[in-house]
């Protein structure tokens, strides 16, 4: 499935058209049969069909927006009794996208006072040696360190140089899950410290069972757990344990003193906003499809961001006065505002779990340097050039 412009973005108004082939082993599948769906990225479609491609390929005018955001096309081709699904998406100004999250009044005060009463809080380090994991240049430890609240615990993977001398450091904050963690030990040979680090208060390098057992028993569903209270909401202990994490690596005597990095992908891509703006230390910031990003878009005729709280899934649910006013405290956007420090940022249209919709709206409110690697065709994964393009410039701010 192909937009009809190469860079996939159109103006407002402008008519966009997609066309749609299906191959097999490279050539042109003859009468093919193929449903499609064309209409506004997570909404219901606008327009939907069924119908035989007799040449194998047809191009379909699926209209415009009136309004910045992106419109989808999904293609299900029927071969040999199985299904297969593409779709592209092509983007109306997605520059102008403005958010639609409520930004509350006391937002400052609100994590100015959770970030001072973190402060008394004693960091307690526990640093446990894995030989097993160390190479020739890098240790790696197994860090344990206490978070937000007496008796709270945060882990991590903590690699760096065994050579002695004064390194830069990478925050890497995790994606959506439950999981063991490895620690970024190529990163750590270039001279960098890396802190690989968990959300869930629960050590990171059990076997890998355990995370899946908690993940569908008492974990499951984790980012709606007392949506209903802000000071209550799980999100809390997280943001907090990423500027704790950051007093961590701070505190080591391998530390330059001065340059730190953050940087994630999806649940990450939140963290790494929100940890740059909650705490100045960190120097850079580099984040791959940012959730959390203008939830409340459902709320007002559009795509929202993951987790999807006020999608028809969540609406019945999460649609309350209580649980829209705690999301303006932890929604991406309000800290993408607040933003000053030089971030890359990578995503594509085709993102079905962070919609680009809601990402837009948290990086066009961005007034800090910023640089947008756009790979249009990607869904929620990357090609290893994002990678590298987000991650040579992360190690080239470090060793500036």
């Amino acid at each position: 499935v192909a937009p009809d412009h190469t860079d996939w973005t159109y103006k407002v108004g402008e008519k966009a058209k997609f066309t749609v082939s299906v191959l097999q082993n490279g050539n042109l599948v003859k009468n093919a049969k193929v449903r499609y769906e064309i209409g506004p990225e997570k909404m219901e479609p606008s327009k939907k069909e069924s119908t035989t491609l007799a040449t194998g390929t047809l191009t379909l005018d699926a209209g415009t927006l009136s309004s910045a955001g992106f419109l989808r096309c999904v293609a299900i081709a029927e071969i040999d009794g199985k299904e297969y699904r593409n779709l592209a998406t092509a983007g109306f100004n997605p520059v102008d996208i403005q958010p639609t999250v409520a930004n509350p009044t006391d937002f400052d005060t609100f994590w100015h006072d959770a970030k001072t009463e973190l402060s008394k809080i004693p960091i307690d380090t526990k640093m446990t040696l894995m030989p097993e994991r160390c190479t020739e240049k890098v240790n790696v430890y197994h860090v344990n360190i206490q978070n937000f609240a007496i008796g709270t615990r945060l882990y991590g993977i903590l690699c760096v140089l065994k050579k002695e001398g004064k390194y830069p450091a990478i925050l890497q904050v995790p994606g959506a899950g439950v999981r063991p963690y490895a620690g970024d030990i190529a990163n750590a040979e270039k001279g960098i410290i890396t802190f690989q680090i968990g959300i869930h208060g629960i050590p990171v390098n059990l076997d890998p069972q355990v995370y899946a057992d908690l993940g569908r028993g008492i974990l499951n569903g984790y980012p709606n757990y007392n949506l209903d209270d802000k000071n209550r909401f799980f999100y809390k202990r997280v943001y907090l344990g990423c500027v704790r994490a950051n007093d961590f690596l701070v505190s080591l005597p391998q530390f330059d003193g001065k340059n730190l990095a953050v940087t994630g992908g999806s649940q990450g891509g939140a963290l790494s906003i929100v940890t740059a703006a909650l705490d100045t230390r960190v120097k850079w910031l580099g984040a791959f499809y940012p959730a959390i990003s203008d939830v409340t878009g459902y709320l007002n005729g559009r795509a929202g961001g993951w987790p999807h709280y006020f999608d028809k899934n969540g609406l019945a649910f999460n649609n309350k006065k209580e649980k829209i006013e705690t999301v303006g405290y932890y929604d991406v956007v309000n800290f993408a505002r607040r933003l000053s420090q030089p971030g890359i940022y990578s995503w594509g249209y085709n993102d079905e779990t962070c919609p680009p919709t809601s990402m837009y709206a948290s990086y066009n409110v961005i007034k800090a340097p910023k640089e947008l690697f756009l790979a249009q065709e990607t869904g929620h994964w990357t090609y290893p050039e994002q990678q590298e393009k987000v991650n040579n410039w992360l190690i080239s701010k470090l060793k500036e």
